[in-house]
């Protein structure tokens, strides 16, 4: 059946992960982080407050939006004349100020967080 308010059909459906095996930079095996997640829960602590020491420093769409900036940047160094790389690196900058605006309404970045193009990179490595 159709959508009404868009041109999809609504086929979409979740996907199974390509590996079912455990990423190689945990180094906790899975019976340990069992523990560890029952020992806080007796604590008396909420799934979200377990998880809470989890979560990056900044989001993950920011993130990959200031990594995409970042290798705009190096290219734009070694391709001086590419202007239309230097178009795109204004659009995607203009996106990142605007999210960074938006979360700082919301309370996941810092107040006096702010993109500079100059230490972009030390935030993505």
């Amino acid at each position: 059946m159709g959508r009404m308010h868009s041109a999809g059909k609504g086929i979409s459906q979740s996907a199974l992960p390509y590996r079912r095996s455990v990423p190689t930079w945990l180094k906790l095996s899975k019976d340990d982080v069992e523990d560890q997640i029952v020992k806080l829960a007796k604590k008396g602590l909420t799934p979200s407050q377990i998880a809470k020491g989890l979560a990056p420093s900044i989001p993950e769409d920011l993130h990959h939006l200031i990594k995409k900036a970042v290798s705009i940047r190096k290219h734009l160094e070694r391709n001086r004349k590419d202007r239309d790389s230097k178009f795109r690196l204004i659009l995607v900058e203009a996106r990142i100020h605007r999210l960074g605006r938006y979360f700082k309404s919301r309370g996941v970045l810092d107040p006096k967080w702010k993109y500079e193009s100059a230490t972009a990179s030390a935030l993505v490595s």
